[in-house]
């Protein structure tokens, strides 16, 4: 449906309220699941984004990678294991892991935004020693737990104009890399960038009170909901540690956190420019 002037001059005048709060505010974007595989969908993330930043946002993105870690695992012969969800990194999995988030993926984000005219720097956690950790089970391997954020690098980066790409790879005390959960880190960054939004871009709508229906979605939950929502099965699964993320970025300062669906096309605009939103909010 092709819009008038003055229908795309209403669009815009209604979303000046949202360009005016978020100006010169970071906005962590954890970018994740069929958003970055469906090409439409991709391109649709890319110029969200690019708009953010020209519309004078901070955007901050922190992506994942499974998929094509477990795809490239093969490729070399071995099997991906997991336990309680998270792969089991041994030395030679790490070596994938890490060529894939920080060789490939990154940098075919980077690439995407020069395209579109932003300036995009793709880091590893490991740069700067933004992402410290340390072992976090034995069973797991090179599988890490955080256990300091160093927002320097990135405050530098953003100061100079350019959106950072931060592959979620750490490192130890000894120089070792660790595989870190995207969400985990995404989470924390934006507590310690002291982030206006948080923004998970997931394959799901958000939080269902019935998983089979989309029409039960549960638009806004406070940190003091969950446990009972985790208690009564409704936050179950893959969503209890994307909660408990968001969670412990809005209980440090975060003002909101957002589970959207990157499946939907210009989800995030949807969500940060338009008055109705979209998925889940988890505030304090």
């Amino acid at each position: 449906m092709e819009l008038s002037p003055q229908q795309k001059a209403h669009i815009l005048v209604g979303s000046l309220a949202y360009i005016k709060k978020f100006h010169n505010q970071t906005v962590v974007i954890k970018y994740g699941g069929h958003a970055m595989i469906n090409e439409e969908l991709k391109q649709g993330v890319i110029k969200d984004i690019a708009l953010m930043k020209y519309v004078g946002m901070n955007p901050v993105i922190v992506h994942g990678g499974g998929p094509e870690i477990t795809e490239m695992m093969e490729h070399f012969g071995k099997t991906a294991e997991f336990v309680d969800g998270l792969r089991v990194t041994d030395e030679k999995t790490m070596e994938i892991t890490e060529m894939v988030l920080c060789g490939k993926i990154s940098s075919q984000i980077v690439s995407l935004l020069n395209f579109n005219d932003v300036k995009a720097l793709g880091l590893s956690g490991k740069d700067g020693c933004i992402v410290k950790a340390t072992k976090k089970n034995e069973k797991l391997g090179y599988v890490g737990e955080i256990t300091e954020i160093n927002a320097e690098l990135i405050n530098t980066v953003i100061q100079q104009g350019y959106v950072p790409v931060i592959s979620p790879v750490g490192v130890g005390e000894h120089g070792e890399s660790y595989n870190i959960n995207a969400d985990e880190v995404a989470g924390k960054l934006a507590a310690t960038l002291g982030a206006k939004k948080l923004v998970l871009i997931t394959d799901v709508e958000g939080v269902l009170e019935d998983k089979d229906d989309p029409t039960t979605l549960i638009s806004a939950i406070k940190t003091t909901e969950v446990d009972e929502y985790i208690a009564t099965g409704v936050i179950k699964g893959g969503m209890i540690p994307k909660i408990q993320c968001c969670m412990g970025a809005v209980t440090q300062g975060v003002e909101r956190c957002h589970i959207i669906d990157g499946r939907k096309n210009h989800s995030m605009l949807l969500e940060i420019f338009t008055d109705d939103g979209i998925g889940t909010m988890i505030t304090t």
